[in-house]
């Protein structure tokens, strides 16, 4: 029988024991994995072991196909109508909402992110994520094309032609550790809303929330097979479900090395379509004429917002040369005033690095930017004795070529670099592999405009930094993905929905109403 972890919560943020199987998730049962084995999940904060859960294979993987075509082939997808998906997304939206401070706090454990932002904007967020989708689920349609052709002597009467979007059958799903229940809900929604059935691994790191969802997934009344959640780790569970010749999709958020291997076993097995949300390098820009201290405030929620483990993370911060000075000593004092502690402590604004693995990933960028000559403004050791705690770190005096400056770091590290007029900092801020996001502070509209239009980013904010919504679409540029996430958008005189895009066949179908053979 699989593990069950219990635990008692008890700090001033939250009050409360949960006590939940930790199996694997496969055709509505929890279930041990074939091995028998299991893994250990870790507490950030001190680096004990909180809980023990089943360790996939690439047998589970099979099992949980086998559930996911059983299910689309009778009781989901083309035999399930759009309402009725969509009930079901509102009851597990209404079911998180029900568990929210349980979730919050799950999310706090076992990823070591504040439990006000887990609870407050995390799982806010995927519930309304949840709720976007559930509406869109029975709103999935195609269109009628008037296609009369001389060549074929054809009258507007003689053809009717339409297009119809279809579920694509059982997709495979990776989810990375940052943001565990927002990419859990990123990616069911639009995949179930629109008929598929799914086979999800969540990171071996923090699979505490997908765990627990499956339990109100459950409860919600899918059926089985629908869903089916295998924790594991990448090397098997993820490397399996990526080159699965009976998965037909596959959706990955994580880094742009290991989007390249899920590319490369996708495209070597049934060539799958595929959405990367992949890595990024991303430039804050802040002109002159900025509101300096929304561009502080701003600055410092784009870098190191949770714990700095953002893809979106500001972490080039370009300022304009006249208000350079004014800017780094405000932004230095909002940095240092920066809680770090104990997730669940009610003022924490920065927990500690996910895992060790992390911890030690982001200290080796730290000694390589005080290698390479740039200068520690602040920060740039470890804070405390007991976790993975990393205290925020300004580099100055950098230079394109280091490496703090190129690569994503995926920490509370930041660079700030001085420009000189717009050309300047675009030519800058584009000179980089990654094209994920971008910000520009300015109270010059025309600027900001401009500015926006000339970044190689999927996402540009004006005066503001990462505030996004599940209903505009979220994707990279360049190295940074392959395809949008969430949202809507229009494409010639109809529409087409990024949902439908990603996660529909799309078939046209072709009537005779009046043609006659010659």
């Amino acid at each position: 029988m699989p593990t069950t972890f219990t635990h008692e919560f008890n700090t001033p943020a939250y009050k409360g024991k949960v006590s939940f199987n930790t199996g694997l998730f496969i055709n509505g049962q929890f279930v041990d994995g074939s091995n028998g084995t299991t893994i250990d999940v870790v507490n950030p904060t001190n680096g004990e072991v909180i809980a023990s859960i089943s360790e996939g294979t690439q047998k589970d993987v099979d099992l949980a196909v086998d559930a996911a075509e059983k299910a689309f082939k009778t009781t989901w997808g083309l035999n399930c109508p759009g309402n009725r998906r969509g009930i079901l997304l509102n009851k597990l939206a209404s079911l998180m909402e029900d568990h929210a401070d349980e979730l919050g706090a799950l999310e706090a454990l076992d990823n070591g992110k504040a439990f006000n932002v887990a609870r407050g904007m995390d799982v806010a967020g995927a519930i309304d994520c949840i709720r976007c989708f559930a509406g869109w689920a029975d709103k999935i349609s195609g269109r009628v094309i008037e296609v009369p052709f001389s060549s074929f002597n054809m009258r507007r009467e003689d053809k009717f032609t339409y297009t119809r979007h279809e579920p694509i059958g059982v997709v495979g799903q990776i989810i990375p550790w940052n943001f565990p229940l927002v990419m859990f809900a990123w990616k069911i929604a639009p995949a179930l809303a629109t008929g598929n059935t799914v086979v999800l691994k969540p990171s071996e790191f923090t699979p505490l929330t997908a765990i627990r969802m499956c339990h109100l997934a459950k409860e919600a009344g899918f059926p089985p097979g629908v869903l089916n959640v295998v924790t594991g780790y990448g090397s098997t569970v993820g490397s399996a479900i990526s080159s699965h010749m009976r998965i037909h999709k596959i959706a990955f958020t994580g880094s742009t090395l290991t989007g390249r291997r899920i590319m490369e076993a996708a495209a070597k097995s049934n060539l799958k379509n595929i959405t990367l949300e992949l890595g990024g390098k991303s430039p804050n820009i802040i002109f002159n004429d900025a509101d300096i201290e929304q561009a502080v405030h701003w600055a410092m929620f784009g870098v190191f917002f949770n714990q700095g483990q953002c893809c979106i993370a500001g972490s080039r911060i370009f300022v304009q040369e006249g208000i350079y000075d004014e800017f780094l000593k405000r932004f230095t004092e909002k940095s240092r005033s920066i809680k770090i502690g104990d997730p669940f402590a009610a003022d924490t604004f920065q927990g500690p690095q996910v895992s060790k693995i992390q911890y030690d990933r982001i200290m080796e960028y730290i000694e390589s930017g005080k290698k390479d000559g740039a200068k520690v403004h602040i920060g740039g050791e470890r804070h405390g004795s007991e976790g993975y705690f990393i205290q925020p770190t300004i580099f100055l005096d950098t230079n394109p070529d280091m490496r703090i400056v190129k690569e994503e770091i995926f920490g509370p590290v930041s660079v700030v670099i001085k420009f000189k007029d717009e050309e300047d900092v675009v030519r800058q801020a584009n000179d980089t592999v990654y094209g994920l996001a971008a910000a520009v502070f300015t109270k010059d509209v025309n600027r900001a405009i401009t500015t926006a239009h000339k970044l190689k980013a999927g996402s540009v904010w004006v005066n503001c930094y990462g505030v996004g919504s599940p209903n505009v679409p979220f994707g990279g540029f360049k190295q940074s993905g392959i395809g949008r996430e969430l949202g809507e958008y229009a494409l010639n005189h109809g529409y087409l929905t990024m949902i439908c895009c990603s996660y529909t066949e799309v078939k046209a179908v072709h009537v005779n109403l009046g043609m006659k053979t010659m």
